[in-house]
């Protein structure tokens, strides 16, 4: 009769509930040199990025395990450090859009050596990289005989003797025998590895079906040009009128080639003198039957001008009965979505009736995610760090002040949000006035576009600024490579550096 097979091996994902198995088996590997990775952190890895980490089971029991990350390797370049890689276990550089695999982790149960589970490993990883077309796998490949010789030899001699098979490394030999190749020293790349002095090999696989991602049509753009608008308050007589002095800057602003234009807050509001004689909270509740056939037109304009229209804000009715201020995100696609305003001013609500919406937005367009706030609500930090986690890279804020006070407000809460988000931020609003129309008599306005507070960014972090009192508009190109840039390698690192140890955020619905 024929043995039972002893070993049932199977190569799958890891799962949340394998990290009892990782933990042991990482104190095994790495005992005296490193804590094994936190339960938190192997589920936000694993939430980041589940393709990358891979598992070995033997009758469904991890037995060698593979992590990995996706990087932009032009962020970090030859030289840099395992800690720089993996961010104090946050693995906050992994980029879905980057170019490398990244491996920052394997382990092999010591009673399975000799059964080529590292192979195994590092041929998933190979699928991995080519399947994602990946340029490559990279790691930082540890020296730990090196200690043997670190005394004789500096550590680029040892590298080179491995190398030539003059010398036998457990790691490093393992490592060239599976088609990677060394590209230089990582000096002071792992403090903790005293085994290694520290040191470890910047090693490469070459991925030889990898295809540039060149993209001719449709691909998200890396330089967006925004159009913002400093709208005149003024009387129109028909809605028709208003629309178009709407579609003119439409068209002007479409006439640059620009990617998205930001209508400013209540934009409608010119309209509300043909209910003259009611209250405002009425009068404002009648505003809102303008609403669909303006979202409705405004997308038709965002498909034939082709161009991303940020409305502004207008009030709608919803089917609660309740008033809320919404601004509409009508895509060149054709497609459309909206975002309420959360907060609400003590006088919108007793004047104009308005309530808060309930929902926080991130919006996914050819230029990237992007985040809209409505006035008020950029005054509340949590909302636009939150669309910051989610990937925001441009946050738009439609704003209505009547007074220099109230804009101030208004504008140094968004430059606030672009400097400690690191990502640009532009404010629409209104000049002028409606004579006869009760709170809604005066509007002040400084449109502008805001920049993070860095070297390579305007010295006073201001893209552009309109004159203030005037009508008219405002275009800038927005970097958001130049984003990317500064999040990982930036004068200081606000959104790295945060405390989540000591504090968190969260959306109370987010599962």
């Amino acid at each position: 009769m024929i043995d039972e097979i002893k070993h049932k091996l199977k190569t799958r994902h890891l799962r949340l509930d394998d990290y009892s198995v990782l933990y042991d088996l990482s104190n095994k590997v790495y005992k005296d040199i490193a804590s094994p990775w936190t339960e938190a952190q192997v589920n936000r890895l694993i939430k980041l990025f589940p393709e990358g980490q891979i598992c070995i089971e033997d009758k469904g029991k991890p037995v060698a395990i593979a992590l990995s990350l996706i990087i932009d390797f032009s962020l970090f370049g030859d030289q840099h450090s395992y800690n720089q890689i993996v961010r104090d276990g946050t693995f906050k550089s992994h980029d879905p859009e980057g170019d490398y695999l990244y491996g920052i982790d394997i382990s092999v149960n010591p009673e399975y050596q000799g059964m080529r589970l590292g192979r195994r490993l590092y041929d998933a990883r190979r699928e991995l990289a080519e399947n994602l077309n990946l340029k490559g796998i990279l790691l930082g490949g540890r020296i730990p005989d090196y200690h043997k010789y670190s005394k004789e030899m500096k550590a680029q001699q040892y590298i080179l003797k491995v190398k030539n098979r003059e010398l036998y490394d457990p790691v490093l030999t393992f490592q060239l025998s599976n088609d990677f190749h060394v590209r230089n020293l990582l000096d002071d790349y792992w403090p903790e590895d005293l085994q290694s002095r520290g040191n470890a090999v910047l090693l490469e696989w070459i991925n030889i079906y990898y295809q540039k991602k060149t993209k001719l049509i449709g691909k998200t753009k890396s330089i967006a040009r925004l159009g913002v608008v400093q709208w005149k308050m003024r009387r129109f007589d028909t809605f028709e009128d208003f629309m178009q002095q709407v579609e003119f800057f439409i068209d002007t602003v479409s006439d640059y080639k620009a990617d998205i234009i930001l209508f400013p807050e209540l934009l409608n509001a010119p309209l509300i003198h043909t209910y003259e004689g009611n209250n405002p909270a009425d009068a404002m509740r009648m505003l809102a039957s303008y609403t669909e056939d303006m979202r409705m037109l405004m997308t038709e304009m965002a498909l034939s001008y082709n161009i991303n229209i940020v409305t502004g804000s207008v009030p709608q009715l919803r089917d609660d009965g309740k008033l809320y201020n919404v601004s509409f995100l009508c895509k060149r696609d054709g497609t459309w979505d909206s975002q309420e305003k959360l907060h609400i001013t003590p006088e919108e609500a007793t004047d104009w009736g308005f309530s808060g919406g309930h929902d926080l937005k991130v919006f996914d367009t050819d230029v990237g995610k992007i985040g809209i706030l409505i006035c008020y609500d950029v005054e509340f930090p949590e909302l636009a760090r939150l669309q910051a986690l989610k990937g925001v890279k441009i946050l738009l804020v439609p704003f209505w002040t009547d007074t220099k006070t109230a804009y101030l407000r208004v504008r140094r809460c968004a430059q606030a949000r672009a400097i400690e988000n690191e990502y640009y931020v532009a404010i629409s609003g209104s000049v002028g006035n409606i004579p006869k129309v009760e709170t809604m008599g005066i509007q002040y306005s400084q449109s502008a576009i805001f920049t993070p507070s860095d070297f390579s960014c305007p010295h006073d972090a201001i893209a552009s600024e309109a004159t203030p009192g005037i009508e008219t508009t405002l275009i800038a190109n927005l970097d958001l490579d130049l984003i990317k840039e500064i999040r990982a390698m930036g004068s200081v690192l606000n959104a790295e550096n945060r405390r989540t140890d000591l504090y968190e955020l969260r959306w109370f619905d987010d599962k």
